[in-house]
């Protein structure tokens, strides 16, 4: 089975990709209104999802040991990058955030960056380091230390979700590392309470608390998207109205082609094409993790282990914030939502995949068959 996981996992990341940029062309038909053109979203996804296959491409090719002995450039390019948020005309400030930077005509998201480079180090890091995994300094304390000089640039950019995504992807790399389970345990509280105190300590998450608990007493203000995005799944039911009959996109749901796509897939294509866009997630998952465990050294593992579940949480807060089943966190659908810098460092985590896949697998297969056929090809 495991010999045929990136085959699946090709096609699954295929159909994934099909489904968004045709609910993106269904979600976006009003663009023409603020943009000019009713296909400028889509565009500009094309644009994004040609530079995701370049790099999907060159990561699968590239030895993925490559990556992890220069973590130390990526990390630090994700600092910078990170950095230049808050530098005026280059940061953007959006929506009470400053997650963006503009570059010309381009934006992307700097916390992209953070994500593969966080788990480049992780791997890299623990890889060398196996019987010093269940010790206090290079087991916990030292990695954590540096994984946390980005995310404290990333939670003073006021985005929690992708600060909490990051947190509970090292978890578990350091639970696949070895790292001793009470020092995880003061992780996962520590990282919990830090959040909540943080979000407690501002109104807009606090308003996003109060309407996670009571979203019918706010659903004219910060319960908006949730209380619309129920009303989706509610029109839709099992079959669907049908692609591009949806109505939460006339401007009821706020941004339906990005965070909020998944409901629209359930109001126009119904419970059955949701359902499926779950079990392409599950896919991804499993395949995902047959890959690592079959990877031709540790590092293989750790990193095989860091991108399912950077998919895997980010997919699964997102579906929650959308059914309702968790607070707003504003993380887009891998591979569905538009967003190019998302899209582009979710492929290039599937190219990495594919590396680690083609180590493991393909490359002992080959050499098992030269040594095979020379050892039984006649003699002269």
């Amino acid at each position: 089975m495991h010999r045929k996981s990136a085959y699946f996992l090709f096609l699954a990341v295929l159909g994934m990709l099909v489904i968004g940029i045709v609910m993106l062309f269904s979600t976006s038909a009003f663009a023409k209104d603020s943009h000019g053109d009713m296909y400028f979203f889509v565009k500009r996804q094309a644009v994004w999802l040609v530079v995701g296959f370049v790099v999907c491409a060159v990561a699968a090719v590239v030895d993925y040991h490559f990556w992890l002995r220069t973590w130390w450039i990526w990390f630090a390019l994700a600092l910078v990058a990170l950095a230049f948020c808050f530098v005026p005309h280059f940061g953007m400030r959006i929506n009470g955030s400053r997650r963006w930077v503009a570059l010309g005509p381009a934006t992307f998201q700097p916390s992209e960056i953070a994500k593969i480079a966080a788990i480049f180090f992780l791997a890299a890091w623990f890889g060398a380091r196996e019987k010093e995994s269940g010790r206090l300094l290079p087991g916990f304390v030292i990695p954590f230390a540096i994984v946390s000089t980005a995310l404290l640039l990333i939670v003073t950019e006021v985005d929690l979700g992708t600060t909490a995504l990051i947190g509970a992807t090292m978890f578990v790399i350091m639970f696949v590392a070895g790292t001793h389970p009470a020092l995880l345990g003061l992780l996962s509280l520590g990282g919990l309470g830090g959040i909540l105190f943080v979000a407690t300590h501002m109104s807009e998450r606090m308003g996003r608390l109060a309407a996670f608990m009571d979203p019918e007493r706010f659903k004219d203000d910060a319960g908006l998207q949730q209380m619309q995005a129920l009303i989706a799944w509610g029109s839709g039911g099992m079959e669907g109205l049908g692609l591009g009959n949806g109505r939460q996109k006339m401007l009821y749901l706020p941004y339906a082609h990005t965070d909020f796509i998944f409901p629209m897939i359930g109001e126009e294509l119904g419970l059955r094409m949701s359902l499926l866009v779950v079990f392409l997630f599950v896919v991804i998952i499993v395949c995902g993790l047959m890959i690592a465990l079959h990877a031709k050294d540790r590092a293989g593992l750790l990193l095989g282990s860091g991108i399912v579940s950077l998919l895997g949480l980010q997919a699964a807060v997102n579906i929650g914030v959308t059914t309702s089943l968790l607070p707003n966190k504003g993380l887009p659908l891998p591979f569905v939502s538009y967003g190019g810098s998302n899209l582009a460092a979710c492929l290039f985590g599937i190219g990495l995949l594919l590396n680690i896949y083609r180590q493991g697998v393909l490359e002992p297969a080959k050499k098992k068959s030269a040594i095979i056929r020379a050892r039984t090809t006649p003699r002269i």
